[in-house]
């Protein structure tokens, strides 16, 4: 085998349709294209959306409800699952974002929690979050632990 020799395998390489070269070619004249319409003439792109003059779908459709632009998403997390935490690893003293990471409840570090106050805890253990409800402060300052908002 030599460079010269090589050739690509058979059926790789397909050659290319040479439209409006003349009637002769089979595909001249209107160049496989149709008669006339927006989709016959150069420079042809729809938008997104466009159904040829029909009414688009995303007028049809009924509008409703709103979206605040300010709202702010929290994570939640309750108090038995940093219970579950605990008991996991002995010896946890604080939770914080980088412990949640670890553990893969959150996916990044800067995504907001909130502590809620479904479950119980038993460990003393310093909770260092974005934002508590009343009763998981309430349950975690009375194991002896404290809630701190960051």
């Amino acid at each position: 085998m030599k460079l010269h020799t090589l050739t690509p395998a058979e059926g790789s390489r397909k050659v290319g349709k040479r439209v409006g070269r003349g009637q002769g070619s089979g595909r001249g004249g209107t160049s496989a294209r149709g008669h006339k319409g927006a989709k016959s003439r150069s420079g042809y792109s729809s938008k997104a959306g466009f159904e040829g003059g029909q009414m688009p779908l995303y007028r049809r459709v009924p509008k409703f409800g709103f979206k605040n632009a300010n709202r702010v998403e929290y994570v939640p997390v309750n108090l038995d699952l940093i219970q579950q935490y605990i008991d996991e690893t002995p010896g946890t003293v604080e939770i914080d974002h980088a412990f949640l990471a670890s553990k893969g409840y959150i996916a990044k570090t800067d995504e907001l929690v909130k502590v809620l106050g479904r479950g119980e805890l038993k460990a003393n253990v310093t909770v260092k979050l974005n934002k508590f409800s009343a009763a998981a402060k309430a349950a975690i300052e009375k194991a002896g632990g404290s809630a701190i908002e960051i």
